[in-house]
């Protein structure tokens, strides 16, 4: 009997975590297989860009900055297109197959997201975690999308939670969630920069008028 097949009877028999469980299937997997964590790239402070005297340029300049974390696989994977999230810096299709049911949380007659994420990385069994883990809602789906139409979706309240800009900035800024992506868990690049340094991007961006890059 295979390690995955032993893996699976014994979760059946309530011996072992959904967690435990990847630790058996994952290494037979080609696509899972372990990536090395590669450097986080760096990003210009928003002080870079107050030379650029036109207001709209530099609003381009900086939410172009800013995009670096926005299309980063920390980001993209929890931002499909479909219903079925993506997951390591290859962005492949999760495994094992999960949907993303009403609420973004999986579906309830399925596998839901807490089945295997818990409020913390599991480094043991690459498992990542988060107290407020689940898939950004459908409207807020950037994965195929141009860097301008993810700019005009997160400045749409219809499309971005009914956020206004102030609250906008604090959600990069401030939450938990985002702030996941600095601290994604063994083989996993984090975003780049750090969360303060994107906030800050994102503010000096809606200073200067939120305009967004064509296309």
């Amino acid at each position: 009997m295979t390690l995955a097949k032993l893996g699976a009877a014994a979760l059946l028999a309530g011996s072992l975590s959904a967690a435990a469980l990847v630790v058996f299937t994952a290494p037979e997997r080609a696509d899972a297989a372990p990536e090395p964590t590669r450097l986080a790239a760096d990003l210009k402070p928003a002080s870079a860009f107050t030379d650029i005297k036109s207001r709209d340029l530099r609003a381009v300049a900086l939410f172009e900055e800013a995009s670096k974390v926005l299309q980063s696989p920390r980001c993209m994977n929890c931002h499909p297109a479909g219903d079925r999230p993506t997951q390591t810096d290859r962005m492949i299709p999760h495994q094992p197959l999960v949907v993303r049911g009403e609420a973004g949380m999986g579906a309830p007659s399925g596998l839901a997201c807490t089945t295997c994420h818990h409020e913390a990385n599991f480094d043991a069994a690459r498992v990542p975690g988060n107290p407020k883990w689940q898939l950004a809602p459908i409207e807020m789906a950037w994965q195929g999308r141009s860097l301008g139409q993810i700019c005009a979706q997160i400045k749409d309240p219809k499309l971005n939670g009914g956020k206004t800009m102030a609250e906008l900035v604090h959600h990069m800024a401030e939450d938990e969630l985002v702030g996941w992506g600095w601290n994604p868990g063994a083989g996993r690049t984090p975003a780049p920069g750090t969360q303060k340094q994107f906030g800050e991007l994102i503010k000096a961006w809606v200073d200067a008028g939120a305009a967004c890059p064509k296309g």
